[in-house]
């Protein structure tokens, strides 16, 4: 059984992200086998909220050269989520 710290990743903190967090949606980095159910668990057991939804985006790692050979490399593939609340606040910098 995975934890939620195994779940949630980090929380992406950008300039959009802090505009969304107005309107009650947090974003985080999740582990890419994580589904919508696991997420929702996870972020109501660590910051005790009520979660509304889960929106899910999968990115593919870009390829980039290894060294100063001609083979390609790729960077890991990764998950984000967008966690809106159904009421209260995550404070993330606690």
């Amino acid at each position: 059984m995975k934890t939620a710290y195994d779940i949630i990743k980090t929380p992406l903190v950008t300039e959009k992200n802090s505009v969304l967090a107005e309107q009650k949606k947090y974003v985080f980095k999740v582990a890419p086998e994580a589904e919508k159910i696991e997420i929702k668990r996870a972020v109501q057991e660590l910051f005790d909220v009520k979660v509304k939804s889960v929106n899910l985006m999968n990115y593919k790692g870009k390829p980039k050269r290894a060294g100063k050979s001609a083979t390609m490399g790729r960077r890991a593939n990764w998950k984000k989520a967008i966690v809106t609340l159904a009421d209260g606040s995550i404070d993330i910098f606690n």
